[in-house]
């Protein structure tokens, strides 16, 4: 089974870390957080993934061709007109082998079973299988309307009134069914595929119950490299051993004077901390400066810029 991997969106949420970096690119725990994604594909058995891009395409063309997944295929889509989840994967059928294929978000981080995941749509008949979570936020992130394990709807956008404690983890399984309602245009999945799905051939759950986490808004990044990086951390055996690469604190390549003092933070490659200076709970992107006797606390800083977290 192929993936399809959604990578090519702006990163307005995460300003101003994706003026110059793409959004897949821009590192969580030290480690590109398209990675993260591209791990779990490995691990499953995956062998090929697709994978849309528009902001930045040189920084991924580039990355791409310097960086071997070992048995897992890339093959990058470049849109120089961005067309949004639906008209980015419509574009991309021919490369999908009319197959059933696995639909995934870059922006998350999440230890989801894929194989139980696939096994669960191969056993349902259903034109699709989305991967849900639960979480007490659900109302405020978009909950997924739901009726005997069926996905009806999505912020009650289709006026069922069903709700619930779910929402979707931007991971389905998918059949090629789902083409016939897909638009060649700048288009939402959600508007377009999904909805065919549900009403025709129906769309199905899985629900998640580990761990996941969005990166997409300046918040969150913060929280997943920070407050909620120890699930991520434990990721990193099975991420070194698969893709060659695992979340870290503090980057080995990071110059930092020993008469600095760092604490609970995250320190990128190429980072430079003079004397004296303090770095507290904060996250150093790579290539950034600190300067003798600065204080950096509860900031997110980049070559040249910071953001209060």
């Amino acid at each position: 089974m192929n993936a399809f991997v959604l990578a090519a969106g702006f990163g307005t949420r995460l300003r101003p870390l994706t003026e110059t970096t793409p959004k897949p690119l821009v590192p969580v725990l030290n480690v590109p957080s398209i990675c993260y994604t591209l791990f779990l594909l490995s691990e499953a058995g995956f062998r090929k993934a697709i994978i849309n891009i528009h902001h930045h395409p040189d920084s991924l063309l580039r990355y791409f061709d310097e960086h071997d997944f070992g048995n897992l295929e890339i093959v990058l889509s470049e849109e120089t007109t961005i067309l949004g989840t639906g008209g980015g994967l419509k574009k991309c059928e021919h490369l999908l082998d009319d197959d059933d294929f696995l639909l995934i978000n870059s922006d998350i981080i999440s230890d989801i079973d894929l194989r139980a995941l696939v096994e669960r749509h191969r056993s349902s008949g259903l034109g699709g299988t989305l991967a849900l979570h639960e979480t007490p936020l659900a109302a405020e992130i978009g909950q997924v309307g739901l009726r005997d394990g069926l996905v009806l709807d999505f912020r009650n956008m289709r006026g069922t009134g069903l709700l619930s404690s779910c929402i979707y983890t931007g991971t389905a399984v998918l059949s090629p069914h789902i083409f016939r309602y897909l638009s060649e245009e700048f288009s939402s999945i959600v508007d377009t595929g999904f909805t065919g799905l549900i009403d025709h051939v129906g769309l199905g759950s899985y629900e998640h119950r580990g761990m996941w986490q969005d990166i997409g808004t300046i918040q969150n990044f913060y929280r997943a490299n920070l407050d909620g990086n120890l699930c991520i951390l434990q990721l990193g055996e099975r991420m070194n051993a698969r893709i060659g690469m695992a979340p870290h604190l503090i980057s080995p390549q990071a110059d930092i004077s020993p008469d600095a003092r760092v604490t609970q933070s995250v320190v990128g490659e190429r980072c430079s901390i003079a004397s004296g200076a303090v770095v507290e709970h904060s996250v150093l992107l790579p290539g950034t400066v600190i300067e003798r006797g600065s204080v950096i606390r509860n900031t997110i800083a980049g070559p040249g810029w910071t953001v209060p977290a």
